[in-house]
């Protein structure tokens, strides 16, 4: 099974490593930095063995990578893993500014249901189930985001569950969540947050969520 380097430091760009399997198109790898979409956050972009990745995915709780077409690449190759730092430091600030924001809508809206998310590297998404407009909370939540965001809190990880990889972060005296993704070391590497509220449909709202520019901790 693919070693998830990424888990154990999610600010490393380039790994040498080596191809476990190869089948047609697709590889699994001895050990990986480059993150497959997940819980909402979209894969990181990059190559491998200097061949772009086309797709990367979960199978259980391992990855496989679609390589581009005549990539050539074979089990036992010694390949380098090179990815995407800006996006992957998008990613990872957006995820946390979106996991910022559901904790305090569950905090300030009880009751309210999660039912989607999306984490792109410029913005997120949540969307929830809920009946009246979230409108306030939008303004609320941004406020509340923001004093975490300037009181730069360590964000600690790991697993609850080593062996069916379950992973979670947790921020002291604010709030403690499952979750797999990419995550900076503290609040403050999120930037400054802005949050909308949407309404995609009937019973339905959505909080747009956009992090400012932040100097990366790499």
């Amino acid at each position: 099974m693919t070693r998830k380097i990424f888990w154990d430091d999610p600010y490393r760009t380039q790994l040498s490593t080596l191809v476990t399997s190869a089948a047609g198109d697709e590889i699994r790898l001895q050990s990986t930095i480059f993150f497959a979409f997940s819980g909402g956050q979209e894969s990181d972009a990059g190559t491998i063995g200097g061949v772009p990745v086309v797709e990367a995915r979960k199978d259980g709780l391992d990855i496989v990578y679609r390589m581009a077409t005549g990539h050539a690449l074979s089990a036992g190759n010694a390949v380098d893993v090179v990815i995407d730092w800006p996006r992957r430091y998008g990613l990872m600030r957006h995820h946390f500014a979106a996991e910022m924001v559901l904790q305090l809508a569950y905090q300030k809206a009880p009751g309210i249901v999660r039912i989607g998310a999306h984490i792109y590297p410029d913005r997120a998404r949540i969307d929830f189930e809920y009946a009246e407009a979230l409108t306030a909370l939008a303004k609320d939540a941004e406020c509340a985001a923001n004093a975490l965001v300037q009181a730069d809190c360590p964000i600690l990880t790991g697993f609850s569950d080593e062996p069916n990889q379950r992973r979670f972060w947790k921020v002291d005296g604010f709030a403690e969540m499952a979750c797999g993704g990419t995550h900076p070391r503290s609040t403050g590497e999120v930037g400054l947050v802005r949050v909308r509220r949407r309404n995609p449909g009937k019973g339905k709202e959505r909080l747009e969520i956009e992090a400012a520019p932040a100097q990366s901790g790499s």
